[in-house]
């Protein structure tokens, strides 16, 4: 109940029970935009199951020796006592067992769990590093033209389709034969030099996608009052650009990058299935898929890297609509 107001002579005045009464209450807090989007974010439970999904990946790719060493055989460790010398398929058409959780290759008989926590180190990688890299360019260059307008827009506008209707894949198995002369003569041992080359296919060919987006969002912004007042104070372009508007685009890149990620996990396990990504006997989703085409009657052989991409995609596209939904300021949960 409200406590009572004294209304003697004349004047509104609190009464000594309502002055106890509100100075016990919480005084009021502002929330800061990260406050807020955290708020949501806590309550959208499948974009946090998401989250925790990527966080268990990633861990599973920094830790991927140790996790092998308790649970699994090196991954290029060729198994023969597990292969049927009949049919060189699996025993017991698996080869499941505590030993081998996820069974063994047909033929050679590597364990499959130990090949997929491999896989996860080389597809994980350069699908972060291809997102950071069409990122920044994307970033940067949809925020010079989207601020400056002009010749400027029209050129970096035309670059961007350029980049969008450009062949990658097509590109991308036109390099494989260069690369293998460039690995010759350099002497380059292990997957260095094709990593690089797959994030640098991978990342600068598809700086377009979020570069309009960045463009579009940066025209809406450089018309806000905030800017007017930056120029009014005599501020240059430089300043402007990454002090006012840029830290106005860190939802949507968040957002974009967090659905770019699947998108060059899905790039990478395609090249490597068509032979032009990493080369055997690395081991990758795409080319333990595209090595298990070859024998239809041993379905554990496709499954467990197929189901390594689809689950890596999902919590990815999960977390990704989560983290948009929380970061818009017109959500009214």
């Amino acid at each position: 109940m409200t406590a009572p107001l004294d209304v003697s002579g004349g004047d509104l005045k609190a009464t000594p029970e309502s002055v106890a009464e509100g100075a016990g209450a919480k005084a009021i807090q502002g929330r800061s935009l990260g406050q807020i989007a955290w708020m949501r974010l806590k309550r959208d439970k499948v974009a946090l199951t998401g989250a925790g999904v990527i966080i268990f990946l990633i861990i599973v790719a920094v830790f991927a020796p140790l996790i092998v060493g308790w649970f699994g055989h090196p991954p290029n460790q060729f198994n023969q006592d597990m292969i049927d010398t009949m049919t060189m398929t699996p025993k017991g058409g698996t080869g499941i067992s505590w030993d081998y959780l996820f069974g063994v290759e047909p033929l050679n008989g590597r364990d499959l769990f130990s090949r997929v926590v491999y896989g996860a180190r080389i597809s994980l990688l350069i699908a972060f590093f291809a997102t950071l890299l069409s990122v920044v360019i994307g970033t940067t260059m949809g925020i010079i033209a989207g601020y400056f307008g002009g010749w400027v827009d029209t050129i970096i506008s035309r670059l961007m389709d350029v980049f969008l209707a450009f062949p990658v894949l097509v590109f991308a198995m036109a390099l494989v034969g260069v690369l293998g002369q460039f690995e010759t003569q350099l002497k380059v041992q292990g997957d260095t030099l094709r990593i690089l080359l797959l994030i640098f296919v991978i990342g600068f060919f598809n700086w377009g996608y979020i570069g309009r987006i960045i463009r579009g969002q940066t025209l809406s912004l450089r018309e806000r009052e905030f800017v007017d007042a930056s120029r009014s104070l005599g501020a240059r372009g430089p300043y402007i650009l990454f002090r006012e508007i840029l830290p106005n685009l860190i939802a949507p890149i968040l957002i974009y990058a967090t659905l770019l990620i699947p998108t060059n996990v899905l790039f990478e396990a395609a090249l490597s299935f068509l032979g032009v990504g990493i080369q055997p006997p690395t081991a990758t989703w795409g080319g333990m898929l595209a090595a298990a085409t070859k024998y239809y009657t041993v379905p554990h052989f496709m499954f467990f890297p197929g189901m390594a991409i689809f689950i890596t995609v999902l919590a990815f596209n999960l977390f990704g609509d989560g983290l948009r939904d929380a970061l818009d300021p017109r959500a009214g949960r």
